[in-house]
């Protein structure tokens, strides 16, 4: 090897080092079911009504609910609250529509259980100025949560004469305008693709998951070690048997949990997902996996299915639109994960001879992912939270 192609395989591996590390660093931080809350906007003429469930949780971390400190939320503690809460959630929600101010106030509070607990439900109505034509445009002022989580989510469900669309909020997208129009069928595809991409670049559990499959890809586990493998056809071929398995196996529990066909408890599908990430990695130390990987890929993907499907089903979308949801965020879904197979591969399999790439990214990366998901695990099984967002 030259010195120049010898010091860009050393940049290139301390830069995928550097990355390894400030990836599993923020993912440390990220053990619980991602916080969400759901918005549903109703526009009927220039009437505007929204329902807003909000976790109780993410809601005493902000505000207090647990007025005697036992670590229970009663309803009555719940009901001293109703005024706080209503100023604090609609002061980080605001509505326009046609460009006018539409102002908010809160009309009843109730309680819901959803897939990850219990959720305020407030309901309330917008004061949209009256106008002589129906409404054009909505727009979406969204900043719930967001000055200490900024991997929060606001899942939008719009419903008006021309049909239901939905809408992602996060901290980088927190204003958006939608247009009060039917959408036709390859827009609204096009949106839940566009969904199911996000979710997975933002799962990181289920990244990690796929990381910790995909780092043996360029190795053989010879003499019991790892060995570097000499072409690149029987990585891409190890890596195309365990994408096609993981993608195979939550396809199948996707569907049939936002079918509502099966359903089981969030707490343990969150729980199982980490313990999932801890399996792989470890199997990358000391293999008990070693040549059929697309096997464990498949075992946990269908857990990992129930994970991605949560987001659906929590939207309450129609039957019609949930299937065409159902179609477009799973594709979504597998062109986000193709997009980390296609950055990580090349790179793995020019690094794949050095003692960097064995004992640091390898060895040492399987290590990190390993301790992250046991954390993860910890709090999920526990309901605990040991890394707090800053």
């Amino acid at each position: 090897m030259s010195p120049h192609n010898g010091r860009q395989c050393l940049g290139a591996m301390l830069a995928t080092l550097a990355l390894m590390a400030g990836l599993l660093m923020s993912f440390s931080a990220l053990a619980h079911k991602p916080s969400d809350s759901y918005l549903a906007l109703q526009v009927s003429g220039n009437a505007v009504t929204g329902q807003w469930d909000i976790a109780l949780r993410d809601l005493e971390y902000a505000i207090g609910l647990d007025a005697n400190g036992d670590g229970e939320i009663t309803w009555g503690e719940l009901r001293a609250k109703h005024d706080d809460i209503a100023a604090y959630a609609l002061s980080r929600l605001a509505l326009r529509v046609d460009s006018r101010p539409c102002p908010l106030s809160a009309t009843t509070h109730l309680v819901d259980d959803h897939s990850d607990g219990a959720y305020e439900v407030l309901r309330f109505a917008a004061d949209c100025p009256p106008s002589a034509t129906a409404p054009q445009v909505l727009e979406i002022d969204y900043a719930l949560f967001f000055d200490f989580d900024t991997q929060h989510e606001g899942l939008l469900r719009l419903a008006s004469e021309s049909g239901t669309v939905t809408g992602v909020f996060s901290a980088e997208r927190r204003s958006q305008r939608f247009e009060l129009r039917a959408a036709s069928a390859m827009e609204q595809f096009l949106a839940f693709a566009r969904q199911g991409v996000w979710h997975i670049w933002i799962g990181f559990d289920h990244i990690l998951f796929l990381l910790s499959l995909l780092l043996p890809a360029v190795m053989l586990y010879r003499r019991n070690r790892w060995q570097s493998v000499g072409r690149f056809r029987p990585a891409f071929w190890d890596v195309l048997r365990v994408v096609t398995s993981f993608t195979l196996a939550h396809s199948i529990t996707l569907s049939l949990a936002a079918l509502e066909i099966i359903s089981l408890p969030s707490r343990l599908v969150e729980s199982t997902i980490a313990l999932s990430v801890v399996l792989a990695a470890l199997n990358n130390l000391r293999p008990a996996v070693e040549e059929r990987r697309w096997v464990m890929a498949f075992v946990f993907g269908l857990i990992h299915g129930f994970g991605f499907a949560s987001v659906l089903a929590d939207l309450g979308l129609p039957r019609d639109s949930l299937l065409l949801a159902l179609v477009g965020f799973n594709l979504g879904v597998e062109a986000g994960q193709l997009a980390i197979v296609s950055a990580f591969l090349p790179l793995a399999f020019l690094l794949r001879a050095t003692p960097l790439y064995r004992r640091g990214i390898m060895t040492g990366g399987s290590v990190l992912i390993a301790l992250v998901a046991a954390i993860w695990m910890v709090e999920r099984v526990f309901d605990v939270r040991i890394f707090v967002m800053p």
